[in-house]
C-alpha cells in the first residue's frame, strides 16, 4: 500500500476534486516547491528561452554575410518564405492552442507542401517549438499540473527517442525520405479524424510501458516532424491516467525533447532556413487569443474534424506529389 502525501489546502485543484466525488491530489502534484527537481526543470527552462531568443537574433543576422541590419530585415519583410512561414507558425498555434496537440504535425504538413525537405521542416519546427512547448511547459508546472513521477518516467526515453529521430531525418535523402513522413502524417491525419467518431473507454489500471511509449513518441516527432501529443498524451489519458496531470506532464516533458532534438539537428546539418524559423515563431506569437475564440465557438469534435481533414488531405497529396518525383 502507498502511503500518499495528500494535500489539504482548499485549493480550486481539491474544491474541484470535492465536487466530483474524488479525494484530494497529492501535494507533490500541487505545489511546485514541494520538488526541487522541477523547480529546477522549471529555472533551466527559462534560462534556455532567454538564451534562445539571444541565439536567434545573433544566428539570424551573422546567416546573413554581414549586410546592412536594417536591409536584412527589410528583404526578409519583404520574403515570400518569411510570410509563409508566419501563415503556417500562426495556423499551427491556433490549431495547437485549441486542441492541445498537433502543432507539430500541422506546421510540418504545410512546410513539405510547400516544397521543405523532411529535415529542414523538422528543424524549423522543432526550433520554433521550443517558445511554445517552453512557456506551456513552465505554466503548467507554476499551476500544480505536472505530476513528477509520470514527468520522470517520460523524460530520459522522450529525449532519447528524439535524438535517434532526428539523427535519422538528418542522414537520409530527402526525395527518399518524404513519401514515408507524407505517409506517416497521412496516418497521423486519419487517428486524429477518428478521434471525433470513437467512444474512448477509460480503464482504471495504472499506464504500463510508459518509457516504451515516450522512446516511440520521441522518435516520430523529431523524425516526422510532430506526433509527441497525438501519440503520448491520448494513450496515457486512454490507459486511466488524470487527464490534467497528464496534459501538463507531457508538455512539460516535451519542452526537454524539443530542446534535444533542436540540438541535434543544428550539430548535424547546415541550415539557411532562419528567415522560416523567425516567421513560425512570430506567427505564433498572435494566434493565442484566436484559439480561445475557437475553443470557444467550437466543440473538439468539429476541430478534430477539421484538423484531421485538413492534415490527411495536404499529407496525401505531398505523399502522391513525392511518389511521383522518385
Amino acid at each position: 500500500m502507498k502511503i500518499r502525501n495528500i494535500d489539504l489546502t482548499q485549493n480550486p485543484i481539491n474544491e474541484e476534486h470535492q465536487q466530483l466525488g474524488l479525494p484530494p491530489v497529492e501535494e507533490s502534484v500541487s505545489h511546485l516547491d514541494a520538488h526541487p527537481f522541477l523547480r529546477a526543470a522549471v529555472w533551466f527552462a527559462v534560462v534556455v528561452l532567454v538564451l534562445l531568443v539571444l541565439f536567434l537574433v545573433i544566428r539570424f543576422f551573422l546567416a546573413q554575410n554581414g549586410e546592412d541590419s536594417w536591409k536584412i530585415i527589410t528583404d526578409t519583410l519583404d520574403s515570400r518564405i518569411f510570410w509563409s512561414a508566419v501563415a503556417v507558425g500562426f495556423l499551427a498555434q491556433v490549431v495547437d492552442g485549441a486542441l492541445g496537440m498537433a502543432y507539430g504535425v500541422t506546421a510540418t504538413t504545410f512546410l513539405l507542401a510547400s516544397g521543405a525537405s523532411p529535415a529542414a521542416a523538422s528543424a524549423s519546427v522543432h526550433i520554433a517549438e521550443i517558445f511554445t512547448t517552453g512557456v506551456s511547459g513552465i505554466s503548467h508546472a507554476k499551476f500544480g499540473n505536472v505530476d513528477k513521477h509520470l514527468f520522470t518516467r517520460l523524460l530520459v526515453p522522450g529525449i532519447l527517442g528524439g535524438i535517434l529521430g532526428a539523427a535519422l531525418v538528418t542522414q537520409i535523402d530527402g526525395a527518399v525520405f518524404k513519401p514515408f513522413i507524407s505517409a506517416y502524417l497521412v496516418l497521423l491525419g486519419l487517428y486524429i479524424l477518428s478521434k471525433a467518431f470513437r467512444q474512448l473507454h477509460i480503464r482504471t489500471e495504472a499506464p504500463k510501458h510508459v518509457g516504451k511509449l515516450a522512446l516511440f513518441g520521441g522518435f516520430v516527432d523529431a523524425a516526422g516532424g510532430g506526433g509527441w501529443g497525438p501519440v503520448v498524451t491520448t494513450t496515457l489519458i486512454g490507459t486511466g491516467n488524470d487527464p490534467r496531470t497528464t496534459i501538463g506532464s507531457v508538455n512539460f516533458a516535451e519542452f526537454f525533447l524539443t530542446v534535444t532534438s533542436a540540438a541535434v539537428f543544428a550539430m548535424l546539418m547546415e541550415t539557411d532556413t532562419w528567415p522560416l524559423i523567425v516567421g513560425l515563431v512570430f506567427g505564433g506569437l498572435f494566434a493565442a487569443p484566436f484559439a480561445a475564440v475557437l475553443c470557444k465557438k467550437f466543440h473538439a469534435r468539429t476541430l478534430l474534424i477539421l484538423v484531421g481533414v485538413l492534415i490527411t488531405g495536404i499529407s496525401a497529396f505531398n505523399l502522391y506529389k513525392a511518389l511521383i518525383a522518385l
